[in-house]
């Protein structure tokens, strides 16, 4: 379902037709140093006006809930399995199917790899893994309406396993793949972040607990191969963490629209720019500067009432 739309708010309904505040907006003087110029009146009704618009602002911003809000539903396991029972195995790819990424994808793969997919959802990636030439792949998803309905579907490749398992709490032995895989599985531990920038501990702790898993259960040498949407500047801090034990890199792909493709090589160590973009996961955004002073005339004190 498409957001609902927020309607916009330009100001030209900020008064009644014909009042003299709308009668003032089409005088010439639209630029603040003429509008300093105005008599003490008209500042007063300039001051209302910006006052009313972010009233009208503050409604329109209401009407719509905040993405983090919006997003919530994606992390919680009952919206999952309300959808899977409703659409069962019917293919859903989320950020594009294997063909896009398989440039990035084939160097990092071999024949005889232990393949785990995270998060599978009712993707056709195991299968298409499978049918070129990588058959041992065991997928996971927490939930069971996925699981029930992706074994139903490829019935006919038995080597194939699925399993109901989260992925922040994996029950296989440590060392058991050679690549673990996901395709805009993490991204739902931070559905309900509202500044990617700043990322809040609870939503660092979810990505910290998923990767330190990751990285117990691949073996050295193995490979995790990490596909989303989200830039480097801002997912490459959470993987760029000495703790995992891997080298990182990143390559996009995509033409108007970038996806990147994260390469962790279990084994390798960090180089000296990713540690350091690892160290600043966690760290409190840079103090703002301090306001410039101005000397402002006495006759002008009606600027202050107004916030641009």
């Amino acid at each position: 379902m498409p957001p609902p739309q927020t309607e916009l708010f330009t100001g030209e309904d900020a008064f009644p037709s014909g009042s003299p505040q709308q009668e003032d907006r089409k005088s010439p003087a639209v630029g603040p140093e003429i509008c300093m110029q105005h008599n003490a009146p008209s500042r007063k009704l300039l001051a209302d006006a910006h006052r009313k618009l972010h009233v009208f602002a503050a409604v329109a911003m209401e009407r719509r809930p905040p993405p983090a809000a919006a997003n919530r539903c994606y992390g919680q396991r009952r919206f999952w399995e309300e959808r899977y029972r409703r659409a069962g195995a019917e293919p859903q790819e989320w950020l594009g199917g294997f063909e896009r990424f398989r440039a990035l994808l084939e160097p990092e793969l071999r024949p005889d790899d232990r393949i785990l997919v995270l998060g599978c959802g009712t993707s056709a990636l195991s299968y298409e893994l499978h049918e070129l030439g990588y058959p041992d792949v065991t997928s996971i998803d927490f939930s069971p309406a996925c699981v029930e309905a992706m074994r139903a579907r490829y019935a006919h490749c038995p080597s194939l396993r699925w399993a109901v398992m989260d992925m922040r709490a994996l029950t296989f032995p440590d060392a058991s793949f050679d690549v673990v895989l996901e395709k805009g599985t993490l991204d739902v531990l931070l559905v309900e972040e509202a500044d990617p920038w700043h990322v809040s501990p609870r939503g660092a702790a979810a990505m910290r607990r998923v990767l330190a898993e990751v990285s117990r259960v691949l073996r050295p040498g193995g490979r995790f191969l990490s596909i989303t949407f989200a830039q480097p500047h801002f997912r490459a801090p959470h993987y760029a963490q000495e703790a995992f034990g891997w080298s990182l890199r990143h390559a996009a792909c995509g033409d108007a629209f970038h996806y990147f493709v994260y390469i962790m090589c279990k084994g390798q160590p960090l180089a000296p720019p990713d540690l350091a973009l690892g160290r600043q996961l966690g760290r409190p955004p840079p103090a703002p500067p301090p306001p410039i002073a101005t000397e402002e005339d006495e006759d002008e004190d009606f600027l202050r009432t107004i916030e641009l």
